[in-house]
């Protein structure tokens, strides 16, 4: 009975990119002068399993490139080459081909067979250096202890073997190329012929190795399974090649201690908790609807549903918390990949930089942290070609050659804030501006600075004096604003001229659920995400007036803001009696995106809820000022005030 491996190419897939990623960040620890045998193995087990898995899935390119690399790693770990500048930008090399390599098996993209060949032939260059050192190393014994020359392995699979898509007979032909290999299979766990499972592991092997290979390459044939199986390894020396199993037993009790406290995980296709999580937002549109349904219930049954409607929205809430927080993934998850891409650039431009990370372990909606990786790339990009200075100016400035890129990530007030952040020579406020004039954008007569910064994410804006492949085409800063307010978000910009420049990023933890403020607004119900909110207010006459060229201003307290009519801006005109003679006063909502507060005003405030997102854009198309819509609990549909788009209509209205 053969076993279809295909449905075992998805998991490998997501595997190696993980140990890509891992091998990626171990080498550059190693690079930035980080020793230690277990940073060594943990890169040399991250290339073995992608080689183990290649060669079973018959991804014969990538089994290939991985069995050089980890030759040298091998090497390296043994102690018979050091770790030389070449070596490392060898590998780092070689991971870019294999996610090349990747991206061809798992989609069809195909890899440049000519690069392919250039970072093999370049690791096999650097084998060649010390190609003679290998077998004396290898035949290097213990102290004490005579000449290794071979071992003894006890190879019991577990019976879950199969189901990892792994073959015991590829491990004994991997094994076999190290030397001759005398094989013995054990049946002691064969069940009887009609409690035979084809699909487990039942057969162990006794196995003797005629070769003095390292422990190192005995246990990476090993790599791939050493989570299911069982395994013994005794040397066997000259003068004592009938050795007891006791380092054998010693071993495999270390290693079930390993796998004890291993933590357990399961993987779950993307689209399970996504369905998962639409469910627990259903939940919530039902729970509304019994609370409508609760108003109209009888005064004696009145407390009991109130007080079951209450624990139904704890547990709706809790169980909600906890669905969303399957999809919540570490933001490391994408700074992980700016080290490298430092490290290219940083030698590219000529400088010297030096990469801080902080709140790494925040965790963001996985959606969401696919999304923010390219904008992410652009700011840093930008921070290194742009806003630091090289060495020498930066001596000359009085600071340190080296400058400094933060990536920092926290959570404040619902959102998620990322920051970007230089100590370069911060932005040029009067090039800014003479390009502004020169393209004919509107230019205040005394802009701010957040104005002056805010022309930098207009499409095709650059101060760059030539265009390089790194910059000055015009295309970044307003991909970067565009993409994050899409995902709900907004991006504020920070900059001290000589000190640097910082991005403040700011976005919803989930796109699912929200919190929003009901309001009537010409006999429709529109929704205000409540992270938007900031206050409501009934305002007097006195306090609303007209200016040429600003329209309409309310004044808060000393501030005066610009007021907008929801009913207005939506087509859906003035409420019922809302404004009108013996009617009351509309109601201000005082909101808050992109840094800029307006006020809106609407007929009424009707509550506050928990309100499913629904995609507009999915649904029907994209509406402007409109961010999506949900069904409240009487089963009417309202739809979403996109708070930041209001905003943005507001000012080029007020500019024009």
């Amino acid at each position: 009975m053969s076993i279809d491996l295909q449905r075992f190419h998805a998991t490998y897939f997501e595997e190696s990119r993980e140990g890509l990623d891992a091998m990626e960040a171990g080498l550059l620890a190693l690079e930035a002068g980080e020793r230690g045998d277990e940073l060594i193995n943990s890169i040399f087990r991250a290339a073995h399993s992608i080689k183990g898995g290649a060669a079973t899935f018959g991804f014969s390119a990538m089994a290939e490139l991985t069995h050089v690399l980890e030759t040298l790693l091998d090497r390296i770990r043994a102690g018979q080459r050091g770790i030389e500048p070449e070596a490392i930008d060898a590998m780092l090399e070689s991971g870019d081909a294999l996610r090349a390599l990747l991206a061809e098996a798992e989609h069809g993209q195909p890899a440049d067979p000519a690069r392919m060949q250039a970072v093999q032939s370049r690791l096999q260059a650097l084998l060649g250096e010390d190609a003679g050192a290998a077998p004396a190393a290898a035949a290097r014994a213990a102290p004490g202890a005579g000449e290794l020359i071979g071992w003894k392995i006890d190879f019991r699979p577990e019976p879950g073997l199969f189901m990892s898509g792994n073959d015991p007979l590829r491990i004994l032909r991997e094994l076999e190329e190290l030397g001759p290999l005398k094989v013995e299979a054990r049946f002691d766990a064969l069940p009887a012929f009609d409690a035979l499972d084809p699909l487990e592991s039942f057969l162990g092997w006794t196995l003797e190795l005629g070769a003095p290979a390292s422990r190192a390459a005995v246990e990476g044939v090993f790599a791939w399974v050493e989570d299911v199986c069982r395994l013994e390894l005794v040397p066997l020396h000259r003068q004592e090649q009938k050795a007891t199993g006791t380092a054998g037993a010693t071993a495999a009790a270390a290693s079930a201690g390993t796998r004890d406290s291993a933590e357990s995980s399961i993987r779950v296709g993307v689209d399970k908790v996504d369905a998962l999580i639409n469910l627990v937002g259903e939940l919530v549109v039902t729970r509304s609807m019994l609370q409508e349904l609760g108003k109209g219930v009888d005064a004696a049954l009145a407390e009991r549903m109130a007080t079951a409607l209450e624990q139904l929205e704890r547990n709706t809430r809790d169980l909600q918390d906890a669905v969303i927080g399957i999809r919540l993934l570490p933001v490391d998850a994408v700074f992980r990949r700016f080290p490298r891409l430092v490290r290219d650039l940083s030698g590219k431009l000529g400088k010297l930089v030096r990469l801080q990370v902080r709140g790494e372990a925040t965790e963001l909606d996985k959606g969401l942290i696919e999304k923010i990786a390219d904008p992410l790339v652009h700011l840093v990009r930008n921070a290194i070609d742009h806003g630091l200075e090289e060495p020498a100016a930066r001596a000359a400035a009085g600071k340190e050659p080296t400058g400094t890129i933060s990536l920092a990530a926290s959570h404040q007030d619902g959102h998620i804030v990322i920051e970007v952040s230089d100590d370069g020579r911060g932005l040029d406020r009067d090039r800014i501006l003479a390009k502004a004039r020169e393209r004919g954008l509107p230019v205040p007569d005394e802009p701010s600075d957040a104005q002056v910064w805010d022309f930098i994410f207009h499409p095709g804006f650059s101060t760059a004096g030539a265009v390089t492949d790194l910059s000055g085409r015009g295309v970044g800063m307003d991909v970067v604003r565009s993409n994050i307010r899409k995902l709900g978000g907004s991006v504020q910009l920070e900059s001290r001229t000589g000190q640097g420049t910082r991005v403040v990023i700011r976005l919803p933890l989930t796109l699912a659920i929200l919190d929003g403020m009901t309001v009537s607004a010409g006999r429709e119900t529109l929704v205000l995400p409540l992270a938007n909110v900031r206050e409501a207010l009934r305002p007097a006459p006195a306090d609303i007036s007209t200016v040429k060229g600003r329209g309409r201003l309310l004044k808060v307290r000393d501030e005066y803001l610009p007021l907008l009519s929801l009913g207005d801006a939506y087509g859906y005109g003035a409420g019922a009696g809302a404004g009108e003679g013996g009617g009351e006063a509309p109601v201000a909502v005082v909101v808050e995106s992109d840094d800029q507060r307006l006020a809106v005003e609407v007929d009424a405030l009707l509550g506050q809820q928990q309100i499913v997102v629904k995609s507009l854009e999915h649904n029907y198309r994209r509406v402007d000022g409109i961010s999506g819509a949900t069904i409240l609990g009487d089963g009417s549909v309202a739809l979403i005030v996109d708070v930041g788009g209001l905003a943005r209509t507001r000012l080029v209205h007020t500019a024009a």
